[in-house]
């Protein structure tokens, strides 16, 4: 793409329009003629094109809001005005992202001048207008997004992310499958002929583009021959959404069993055991290592209190959380931290990112539990289940699954992915205000 300030000019050739825009930046010219298509009418970001000419671009590296303004031949001034009564509504120093595109619309009149500057990334549910003259204002526009219930079975022959790729599916739904099992699923050890349902709902953007799960309503995934059903219910609202299964047991555990998704174990909770970076001598490992790529988010394993957010020599970057009178968890050797001492934070929650900081010879997070003031293997204790609903909550639980539970059973496995016909729109609203309850 050609850079943005040199000469831009339309011939009079057909419309009888001279177009002259001066700016300069290095030695090339970015808003080129070429740039400027004649339009068939048409209403584009609430502007008919049929009396615009349009510039059609992306950010570059380089590129600010300001730049590209004189580069359209707008003083300093100008530029300055229209940035004052705009920027309550847009950032200019974050908005606006390299690679995304933009739009420009240029007056047909003697003068043309550029009349207003759309923002649009592809996937983003809103667009950035910014009217140039006149009456100057920016605002940020909802664009229309539509969500619809589908349907999926799959088998699993190496991986869920494998499986839901050469579906075509949405990669999100993977994400979305590993957070509701979280607690039930090994995801890392699948076995092949695992299979699953799910019925989810997917965002639709301008009634064409995909961008993403927006929840899913209900699974079934069989694994290792065991049925595990999830049916999303609100059964408290200091929670939120949460996942149960046919039984309307509460499919969250009271602790995740790792605070990094997609991690391995390099090292258990071992009192004996021999240290690489102490020359093997024996030196007791109260925590559980686990090895993630540097910069991974690391998630507090159960809801709880920020105690102490410190460091040492040997621990490096950490943080305390303490759950309630007689559990609390550490980790050890951050990267970042993203929390503060008091601040409470959620099961799930990022408190930081994977580091190396303190003794350690690779990026990992040494995970520690304590009980009662006591450091113990995790894997080991014989955890309490999450509170579960009274008999009034439970009847009505089961009572609403029943319809959407003879859903998922109606559907048939396939060999691979099969998005059904069974597709249908749940809400054409930015906000839809659809049940949580199945």
């Amino acid at each position: 793409m050609k850079n943005l300030y040199t000469i831009l000019s339309l011939l009079p050739a057909l419309f009888f329009v001279g177009l002259l825009l001066v700016g300069c930046k290095e030695d090339n010219s970015k808003l080129t003629a070429e740039n400027v298509e004649q339009q068939e009418l048409e209403v584009r970001f609430g502007l008919d094109t049929n009396d615009f000419h349009l510039i059609e671009d992306e950010f570059e590296w380089g590129d600010s809001f300001g730049g590209l303004m004189g580069g359209l031949e707008f003083s300093n001034a100008e530029i300055y005005q229209i940035v004052s009564q705009t920027q309550n509504d847009i950032d200019y120093s974050r908005d606006f992202k390299v690679g995304n595109p933009y739009t420009v619309f240029l007056s047909k009149d003697s003068i043309s001048r550029a009349e207003y500057f759309v923002y649009h990334p592809p996937r983003d549910v809103s667009y950035t207008l910014i009217k140039l003259q006149d009456s100057i204002y920016g605002e940020k526009v909802p664009r229309k997004v539509s969500y619809i219930q589908r349907e999926s079975t799959g088998i699993i022959n190496s991986s869920l992310d494998q499986t839901i790729l050469d579906s075509g599916l949405p990669y999100e739904l993977s994400n979305a499958l590993e957070s509701v099992y979280a607690w039930t699923i090994d995801f890392f050890h699948l076995h092949k002929g695992d299979r699953f349902k799910v019925i989810y709902t997917e965002k639709i953007l301008d009634d064409t583009l995909s961008i993403g799960v927006d929840k899913i309503t209900a699974a079934f995934f069989e694994h290792r021959t065991k049925p595990l059903y999830a049916f999303r219910h609100i059964a408290n609202q200091e929670f939120g959404p949460e996942y149960f299964d046919d039984t309307g047991k509460n499919l969250r555990g009271q602790f995740l069993t790792a605070p990094v998704k997609r991690s391995r174990i390099t090292s258990r909770y071992n009192l004996r055991r021999r240290i690489a970076y102490y020359n093997y001598r024996v030196r007791p490992h109260k925590g559980t290592d686990f090895a993630a790529p540097r910069g991974t988010p690391i998630m507090s394993t159960a809801n709880g209190r920020v105690e102490k957010v410190g460091y040492t020599s040997a621990n490096g970057n950490y943080v305390l959380i303490r759950h309630n009178s007689i559990y609390s968890t550490q980790y050890l050797h951050m990267d970042r931290i993203n929390v503060k001492n008091g601040q409470f934070v959620l099961q799930g929650e990022k408190i930081g990112t994977v580091g190396m900081t303190g003794n350690t010879s690779g990026p990992h997070v040494c995970y520690r539990f304590w009980k009662k003031g006591k450091q113990v293997d995790p894997f080991k204790e014989d955890l309490p289940p999450v509170d579960s609903m009274d008999d009034d909550q439970l009847l009505e639980y089961l009572d609403l699954i029943i319809p959407i539970k003879d859903q998922l059973d109606s559907m048939n496995f396939n060999t691979a992915i099969n998005v059904q016909d069974k597709n249908k729109l749940v809400s054409n609203s930015p906000n839809p205000k659809y049940s949580d309850s199945p």
